[in-house]
């Protein structure tokens, strides 16, 4: 597969859908006509629930993009990045864009809102740990969207999930403090970047000069 550069953008207006991602700021009335739940049994959240927090969302297979279009209709902030690449088919070759991680779609939600996010048609579910919704860390979803902007240019594509190798920390550009783990290809210095709580990995270009040994 040819890498090429993973994109995302900000959405202009409630209901725009970009084709390349779906990010959208929530409104200062984000909480009309939301449901408000307790959190699950035994769930110890900042607020009980009144923080927002990033929480990765199960889809239907290939419902990743309808998922992103109605999470962001009711005006839920949704983070969706994806990648470019080319698809042969018997009419030719066709540039398409397609999730970074297939199956999972990310959201900014406190957890006392989470039905909303749940009764959204292709949603199955949240992730959980131990039968609680389980929060990522804002540092690992925030870098993301910062090296997928289309300023900052990063070009990633999907890599099977990897957790062993040689561990590199990310000194520079949008993605600095960072770890993954280094491949080279080509010549060409490579990260394996993994989001562990879904066990999923991208493959990312990084200059070599920006790439120190972790630890």
């Amino acid at each position: 597969m040819q890498l090429m550069e993973s994109k995302w953008v900000w959405s202009q207006r409630p209901g725009e859908v970009t084709g390349r991602s779906y990010a959208m700021t929530v409104a200062s009335d984000r909480r009309q006509g939301m449901g408000e739940s307790r959190p699950a049994a035994g769930v110890t959240m900042l607020g009980k629930g009144f923080e927002p927090r990033w929480y990765a969302l199960c889809t239907r297979s290939r419902h990743e993009k309808s998922v992103g279009d109605l999470l962001q209709r009711k005006r839920i902030e949704t983070f969706l990045p994806l990648y470019e690449t080319i698809r042969r088919w018997k009419n030719g070759d066709h540039r398409v864009e397609l999730p970074l991680f297939p199956g999972y779609a990310f959201v900014h939600i406190a957890l006392r809102d989470r039905l909303q996010v749940l009764k959204v048609p292709g949603v199955v579910r949240m992730v959980a740990f131990d039968g609680a919704p389980a929060p990522l860390g804002d540092d690992e979803v925030e870098s993301l969207r910062r090296a997928l902007s289309l300023s900052a240019g990063v070009k990633a594509v999907p890599h099977p999930y990897l957790t062993a190798g040689r561990r590199v920390r990310i000194t520079g550009g949008a993605l600095a403090g960072r770890e993954g783990i280094l491949l080279r290809k080509k010549g060409e210095a490579r990260v394996v970047l993994s989001v562990d709580l879904i066990q999923r990995s991208v493959l990312v270009s990084i200059d070599a000069a920006w790439l120190d040994p972790a630890g």
